[in-house]
């Protein structure tokens, strides 16, 4: 199955396996990011807030 984007002069055929795969993606990276962001220094204000549950805790002394 394609995806047509039409243009002015010609349609390009994106597979949908491709659109998938960057959806997917962007997903995995927003989540890992979000992980990254929540166990890194709290910025100003957010120091005594409590991290959530599914955020797992890494420890950084090793």
């Amino acid at each position: 199955m394609y995806l047509l984007v039409e243009g002015s002069q010609q349609a390009f055929q994106y597979p949908l396996s491709l659109i998938a795969v960057a959806v997917v993606g962007f997903i995995a990276a927003a989540a890992l990011g979000s992980i990254a962001w929540y166990n890194s220094k709290r910025p100003p204000g957010w120091q005594d807030k409590e991290r959530p549950d599914i955020v797992p805790d890494i420890d950084t002394n090793q």
